[in-house]
């Protein structure tokens, strides 16, 4: 190790390529001890870890000096009539923020006693959009025109790159001289982004090579990723999801210590109104919170939550008495085979939810995760509005000790 921090030091070893020399785990500690001499901070709390390393330096990190081990608890068990996901399933969250388990554990047993929550995947596409350049506003027409009209042999170029992803369709929009084009794709199990890319640039090449457009970037951020978008709430990303439960007014007495015209008129006046007012683009009490808790569990690209976040909640009085309680999720991103779903810690939660790995059929089980991601975003901001209603919010947190 001396001889490696000296080379370090002068410079004629870097950081990255100390996986070279070392295997994976001594590779870690020379470069974590290298960043401790250097910045004079105390790392050795990262080097305790549980998560096998030779297929995380590989292809889910670089640079690695430890890992950041952050606390999953289990709401549940929830009763779940999906088309995907059916049954009774304990939701694995990753997340410091104390009460929030407690939350989403009140919001699952109050859907279990109700009889459950129904929830369907009702759109499903991956999308890129690269933006091209055009002559003029009449080549850029061209441009979209061409596109539309063989979307067949895009579809055909894009497909030479995977075995599993399908186009689904091209969608064009010009803005002056500038075409996008946004593709999505049936990307199966996996989240699909690195896919979706690779196959896109395919199209890119013949969209140039028979237009005459010029390529610019291949992400035009129409897609969009990682930033929050009303195309993403008008059209979907990834899979839009839906989920709902029915309450009696007894039921709402008992589970939420208020009443129907009361949760109806929090929801309208808090998550409607108030997100109107705000000019967000979700329009719900922390839906947020459920997906990043999900998302960090189970392997998920956490920035997506971004495009999680971007939910609809809606509280409906029924004619019988009660509510409908549903949540909208335009946009969920996830994957239950590649990206962070192979390290052991998120491949467990993964097997706990009986999703890991590919699906049978294929994207089974993906829909079936994304399917749980929506009950799990019920079941949250079913309690925080409860909490509200009854005005038991403050209480809740001072009493679990997280003032």
């Amino acid at each position: 190790m001396e001889d490696a921090l000296a080379r370090l030091k002068k410079g004629t070893l870097k950081l990255y390529a100390l996986e070279k020399e070392f295997p994976p785990e001594e590779a870690i500690r020379v470069r974590r001890t290298f960043v401790e001499e250097e910045s004079g901070t105390d790392l050795a709390a990262l080097g305790s870890f549980s998560i096998g390393i030779d297929r995380v330096v590989r292809r889910n990190i670089e640079n690695m000096i430890g890992a950041v081990q952050v606390p999953v608890g289990v709401a549940g068990p929830v009763q779940v009539n999906g088309e995907y996901a059916k049954g009774e399933y304990y939701l694995p969250l990753a997340t410091t923020e104390g009460a929030l388990v407690a939350s989403a554990n009140r919001g699952a047993s109050a859907i279990t006693k109700a009889g459950g929550a129904d929830v369907r995947v009702v759109r499903d596409g991956m999308t890129r959009a690269p933006v091209f350049a055009a002559r003029d506003i009449v080549h850029a027409k061209e441009i979209a025109d061409w596109a539309t009209a063989h979307v067949a042999d895009l579809a055909a170029a894009a497909e030479t790159t995977t075995s599993r992803g399908k186009l689904l369709s091209i969608t064009p929009y010009i803005t002056g001289t500038s075409v996008f084009l946004r593709c999505a794709y049936d990307t199966k199990d996996a989240m699909g982004m690195n896919m979706a890319t690779i196959a896109t640039a395919k199209i890119a090449d013949l969209v140039e090579a028979e237009t005459g457009a010029r390529l610019i970037a291949l992400s035009g951020n129409m897609c969009t990723d990682k930033k929050p978008a009303a195309i993403n709430l008008i059209e979907g990303r990834g899979k839009t999801v839906v989920a709902g439960v029915r309450f009696s007014d007894d039921q709402i007495t008992k589970f939420f210590k208020t009443d129907a015209a009361t949760l109806v008129e929090v929801n309208y006046r808090k998550n409607l109104i108030g997100s109107a007012r705000a000019g967000a683009l979700g329009f719900n009490a922390h839906a947020a919170n459920l997906v990043a808790a999900m998302y960090l569990a189970c392997g998920q690209d956490a920035a997506h939550v971004v495009e999680g976040s971007s939910a609809i909640t809606t509280v409906e009085a029924t004619g019988d008495g009660g509510v409908y309680v549903s949540v909208t999720l335009p946009a969920v991103q996830v994957g239950t085979v590649g990206g962070g779903t192979g390290i052991d810690t998120q491949a467990a939660c993964l097997r706990l939810l009986g999703v890991a790995g590919g699906g049978e059929p294929e994207g089974a089980n993906a829909k079936a995760f994304a399917e749980l991601v929506g009950v799990g975003v019920l079941a949250g901001e079913l309690s925080l509005l409860g909490a509200l209603a009854a005005h038991h919010l403050a209480r809740a947190h001072q009493e679990l000790g997280r003032g």
